[in-house]
């Protein structure tokens, strides 16, 4: 039987609404010791702006310690362009968000990054990567900063903290939630939450619903961007052929009803080198 995965955003965010877990995944990947974690407050995800032409920055699950650090834990299945900038704009975001006119630097609180990845992003085996502020030598500059880094496609290594972690968010099914058996009470406690909205009849339709409407939506924006390469590929040929002379009606509507790339590809090279309309609509075979 398959299950609501915890990699689907609405299924982490219910996860993470409990205190407890929460806590025990932060300190399973800071190292920050679980007792001293009083608190974790869940706060707004949307990162302040001052002005309307700044960009809004939204963050999966926000947080606050008990001493006001902030924590961001960010789940992410798939590889975006410029990954990692983005990931520093928010960090950058969440480290002044708070600051307003007039207020002592003192205000300014550490800001912790746990980014959980479905994809690879940092050379090698080691699949929890932390990072900080530190010089070549690696001495410290400040802890203000610090961003951890778990992929979920790497090897798991014997009597790591996060091993548990990464199993119950590559778990698809309740055989393999089954087989997760650990002493983490974090880990137990999110197993059976996402036992519980699995077995849930309302939940299951509306998550598979969900995904269903997700993989039309990729498929749909997939065509979407062929149609606009197409248009442009088209737009490009005809704009190549119009330095001979005027394209006669049938071969601009050919062009431009014209969908496959790899065709365009080839006519937009043809165009590139054609001195004359004849030589372009003899090598398409209009």
């Amino acid at each position: 039987m398959n299950i609501v995965s915890l990699k689907h955003d609405s299924v982490f965010r219910e996860v993470m609404s409990y205190e407890s877990i929460r806590k025990q995944l932060i300190s399973d990947v800071t190292g920050i010791p679980l007792e001293t974690i009083k608190e974790v407050r869940l706060v707004s995800p949307f990162l302040r702006k001052l002005f309307w032409w700044q960009k809004q920055g939204i963050l999966d699950a926000a947080m606050v310690l008990w001493n006001g650090t902030k924590v961001d834990v960010e789940l992410q299945v798939r590889n975006q362009g410029d990954w990692m900038k983005r990931k520093l704009f928010y960090l950058a975001k969440m480290y002044t968000d708070n600051l307003r006119v007039g207020q002592d630097y003192q205000q300014l609180k550490k800001c912790i990054c746990i980014s959980i990845l479905g994809f690879r992003l940092v050379e090698g085996d080691e699949y929890h990567t932390a990072y900080s502020l530190r010089d070549r030598f690696g001495r410290e500059l400040t802890d203000l900063f610090e961003l951890h880094i778990v992929e979920l496609n790497k090897p798991l290594r014997d009597g790591d903290a996060m091993n548990d972690w990464i199993q119950l968010f590559n778990t698809e099914t309740m055989e393999g939630l089954d087989m997760i058996r650990t002493k983490n009470a974090g880990v137990a406690e999110a197993v059976e939450v996402v036992r519980r909205m699995s077995l849930g009849r309302i939940v299951r339709e509306t998550y598979e619903s969900y995904m269903k409407a997700k993989m039309d939506r990729r498929a749909e924006d997939e065509f979407v961007r062929n149609e606009g390469r197409a248009e442009g590929k088209a737009g490009g040929i005809l704009r190549l052929l119009n330095r001979l002379g005027d394209v006669p009606q049938a071969m601009q509507e050919r062009i431009l009803a014209e969908r496959n790339l790899d065709t365009l590809d080839v006519w937009f090279d043809m165009a590139m080198d054609a001195t004359d309309l004849q030589e372009f609509e003899k090598n398409i075979g209009q």
